[in-house]
C-alpha cells in the first residue's frame, strides 16, 4: 500500500489552508513571469504547454548551495544521487522511473547536457550563483529539442553579473566552500566571471585508509555579450569543471537500519570517481528587421570520467544550430537545423551523430494562443573497437507537437498540449556484461527500437494579487519503452517495455498569506503501468514501472522576519514504491519514502552584507536508495548545517 504524508508534510499543508488571511501581496506574485521553451518569448500564463517557472529570488529565499540541492527541495522533479553520486543524480518527471533522466532533455543557454551514454546529465558542474532562471515544461519540447524530450525538458539560463560578489560558508562533516563572481554591464556589451569551490569530507565512517564518502567541485566560468551595431548581438562562454568525488557502496536492510553511514569492513567501500568538463560557447543573433531574425550558435565540450584501475572514458561533444524567426502581426515561425555529434572512447570508439530539422509557429490573438510544430531527426550510431567488427546503425525519427492557451479571464487561462515524442537508446544499450562467472564478459546486446511516446496535457493557469496556480493532468502513451531486463542476478540485457502508459495531476501553489508569510505546494501524482512486455513472460504485465513514486510533494513557508531578516522552511516527502529493478513488483523490499525537512535563515547586517544559517534534514530521517532486496545505497541520512555569508559591492 502506498505510503501516508507525513506528520510535517500534514502540518504544513494546515498552515498554507488555515493561515490564509487577507494582506497585501508581494509583487513578485503579480508580476509576470516570462517562459522561453519555444524560443518565443511570453507570459507563463498565455504558454501552450504546462510549465514550473524558479526565478533568482526563489533561489536566494530557498538558501541551496547547489542546483542539486535546489532541484530536490523546491521543484517537483524526483531526483535522488545517482547510487550515491550527487553530481550526475537520477531525474525524474511524470513517471519515467530510474532512467527518467534520458527522457528529459536538460540545456543550459541552449548547451544540451544530455549524455550519449548511460551517464546522468553533471548538473554538479553548474554553478546556482550564476542561474536567473529554471524553466521546467512538462510534456512538451520534442519539436525544439528533439531526441529525448519524452517527458519534457529543463531549461537553465544564467544571468549577466554586475559588481563583486564573495560568499563563503562551513559546517559539519567538513562542509566547506566559496563563491566569487565579477561583473560588468554596459549598453553596448557585459562581462561576467565566476568561481566555485566546494567540499566536504563525508558523512560514512571512514575505511582503514581513513577514506570516507568525500567530495571536492571546483568551477569556473566567464561570459560575454556584444552589441557592436545596431541589431547585432554577439555572446561568448567558456567554464571548466573538476570533481573529485567518492560514494558508498549499497548496504543490506539490516545494515541500513542500525547505522546507514557505517563500515561494513568491505576493503573498498567507497566507490571513487574523477569528472572533468572544458567547454565553450559561440552565438549571434541578427535583426535583419521588424520581421527577420537569425541567429547561429557552436557550442564544444571536452570531458572525461575516472575510475581507480580502469580505463578513463574521454568524451567530445560538438552541437550548432542556425535558425531563422519570422514575425508578422500575430504570427511567429521559428526553423531551424540542429546538429550533435558526440564521440567516447573507451578502449575503442562509439558515436552518435543527430541532425534534425525543425519548424515552429504560434499564433496569437487577443485571448486565444494556437501553437504547431514538426521535426524531422536523424540518428546514426557506430561503434569501432580496438580489434573486430565495427557497429553502426541509423534511423529517422519524426516529432511534433500542438498546442492551445485560453484566456478567459485576466486571472484564468486554460491550455491543452498534444506532443508525439522519440528517445533513442544510449550508446551503452548496444551491450551487455554478465558477471555470473565472476569475470566480466561484455557482449553486443543487439540493436534495440527507440522508444516512442505520445502526451496529452490539459490544464489551467490562474493567477491574482495574492496567489499564483497552476494544475494540470496528462496521459501518455508509449511504445519500446527502454529498459534493463535482468535475467539473472548478474547477468541481463537491454531490451523495450511493448507498451506502457503514465498518466498523472500536478498542481503548483504559490500563495500570499498575510503581508509577511507566503507559501507554496507543489504536488504530483503520477502513475506508470506496464501494458505488455514480451520479455518478461506475462510476469510484468499490469505491473508498475518501479522507481515511480504515487505521490510527491513539496511543501514551503516563507516568513519575513523584521526588515531584513527572512526564514525558510520546506518539507519535500515522496511516497514508497517498488525498488529500482522491481519490474514483476514482488520483492521483499520496497523503496522507502523519502523525505526531507530544510530550514535556512538570512539577515542582511547592511547593504552590502548579509548572514545566513541552514539545516538540512532537520527531523534527522533516514533516507536511501533500494535497488533490490539488501541493496540500498544510503542519502541524505542524518542531519547537517551550513553557516555563511555573502558580501556584494
Amino acid at each position: 500500500m502506498p505510503s501516508r504524508p507525513s506528520p510535517c508534510s500534514l502540518a504544513v499543508g494546515t498552515a498554507l489552508s488555515l493561515l490564509a488571511a487577507p494582506g497585501s501581496a508581494q509583487s513578485s506574485l503579480s508580476e509576470p513571469i516570462v517562459v522561453s521553451a519555444t524560443r518565443i518569448d511570453m507570459h507563463d500564463q498565455d504558454a501552450p504547454y504546462a510549465s514550473e517557472v524558479h526565478t533568482r529570488s526563489d533561489i536566494e529565499r530557498s538558501g541551496a548551495h547547489s542546483l542539486f540541492d535546489y532541484l530536490a527541495q523546491q521543484s517537483s522533479l524526483q531526483i535522488s544521487p545517482s547510487y550515491g553520486n550527487r553530481y550526475t543524480p537520477q531525474i525524474s518527471m511524470r513517471g519515467y522511473g530510474n532512467d527518467g533522466f534520458q527522457n528529459l532533455v536538460i540545456s543550459v543557454d541552449g548547451r544540451r547536457l544530455n549524455n550519449i551514454d548511460s551517464i546522468p546529465q553533471l548538473i554538479g558542474s553548474i554553478s546556482l550563483s550564476d542561474i536567473e532562471r529554471i524553466e521546467i515544461t512538462k510534456g512538451s519540447g520534442a519539436v525544439m529539442f528533439g531526441d529525448g524530450a519524452t517527458a519534457g525538458t529543463i531549461q537553465i539560463y544564467t544571468k549577466p553579473r554586475s559588481g563583486v560578489s564573495l560568499e563563503t560558508y562551513a559546517g559539519d562533516h567538513g562542509q566547506r566552500g566559496a563563491i566569487a563572481s565579477a561583473g560588468l554591464v554596459r549598453e553596448r556589451f557585459d562581462l561576467s566571471a565566476t568561481l566555485d569551490h566546494s567540499h566536504v569530507n563525508g558523512f560514512s565512517s571512514p575505511d582503514p585508509t581513513g577514506h570516507r564518502d568525500q567530495s571536492e567541485g571546483n568551477t569556473w566560468r566567464v561570459a560575454g555579450a556584444l552589441k557592436p551595431v545596431e541589431g547585432l548581438s554577439l555572446d561568448m562562454e567558456a567554464g571548466a569543471s573538476h570533481i573529485d568525488t567518492r560514494y558508498p557502496n549499497p548496504l543490506t536492510q539490516a545494515q541500513f537500519n542500525a547505522n546507514p553511514g557505517m563500515y561494513t569492513g568491505d576493503p573498498y567501500p567507497y566507490i571513487q570517481q574523477k569528472l572533468q568538463s572544458d567547454h565553450w560557447s559561440l552565438g549571434a543573433e541578427y535583426r535583419v528587421n521588424r520581421q527577420w531574425k537569425l541567429s547561429a550558435r557552436h557550442n564544444d565540450e571536452d570531458k572525461s570520467s575516472r575510475y581507480p584501475n580502469s580505463t578513463p572514458a574521454q568524451y567530445r561533444y560538438v552541437s550548432n544550430e542556425v535558425a531563422a524567426q519570422f514575425q508578422h502581426d500575430a504570427l511567429i515561425l521559428n526553423a531551424g537545423y540542429q546538429n550533435f555529434d558526440g564521440q567516447r572512447t573507451q578502449s575503442g570508439s562509439t558515436t552518435k551523430h543527430n541532425r534534425g530539422l525543425f519548424l515552429q509557429g504560434q499564433y496569437m490573438l487577443e485571448a486565444l494562443t494556437l501553437s504547431a510544430g514538426i521535426r524531422r531527426e536523424e540518428v546514426t550510431y557506430r561503434h569501432s573497437p580496438l580489434s573486430g567488427q565495427s557497429l553502426q546503425s541509423e534511423q529517422r525519427l519524426t516529432s511534433w507537437e500542438l498546442g492551445a492557451n485560453h484566456r478567459l479571464s485576466p486571472q484564468l487561462a486554460l491550455f491543452a498540449n498534444y506532443s508525439d515524442a522519440f528517445v533513442t537508446p544510449d550508446v551503452d544499450r548496444f551491450f551487455f556484461t554478465d558477471w555470473s562467472s565472476g569475470s566480466p564478459v561484455t557482449a553486443f546486446n543487439g540493436f534495440i527500437e527507440p522508444a516512442k511516446a505520445r502526451t496529452l496535457t490539459v490544464g489551467a493557469n490562474h493567477q491574482t494579487a495574492r496567489h499564483r496556480l497552476k494544475l494540470s493532468a496528462f496521459y501518455a502513451k508509449l511504445w519500446n519503452e527502454i529498459y534493463y531486463f535482468e535475467t539473472g542476478p548478474f547477468s541481463g540485457i537491454n531490451t523495450n517495455i511493448d507498451q506502457s502508459h503514465k498518466y498523472g495531476l500536478e498542481l503548483q501553489d504559490r500563495v500570499q498569506i498575510t503581508p509577511r508569510l507566503s507559501g507554496h505546494i507543489n504536488y504530483a501524482w503520477t502513475r506508470a503501468i506496464i501494458d505488455r512486455e514480451n520479455d518478461g513472460g506475462g510476469a510484468f504485465d499490469g505491473k508498475e514501472l518501479p522507481g515511480v513514486s504515487r505521490h510527491s510533494v513539496v511543501l514551503g513557508l516563507n516568513l519575513r522576519v523584521a526588515e531584513r531578516g527572512n526564514l525558510h522552511l520546506s518539507h519535500t516527502w515522496r511516497s514508497s514504491t517498488w525498488a529500482a529493478g522491481d519490474f514483476d513488483n514482488n520483492n521483499a523490499q520496497r523503496q522507502k519514502a523519502f523525505q526531507s525537512t530544510d530550514l535556512t535563515y538570512r539577515h542582511q547586517l547592511d547593504k552590502h552584507l548579509d548572514m545566513y544559517v541552514g539545516v538540512s534534514n532537520l527531523l534527522d530521517r533516514k533516507n536511501g536508495i533500494w535497488v533490490r532486496d539488501d541493496a540500498i545505497y544510503p542519502v541524505q541520512f542524518e542531519r547537517t548545517w551550513k553557516l555563511g555569508a555573502r558580501m556584494q559591492f
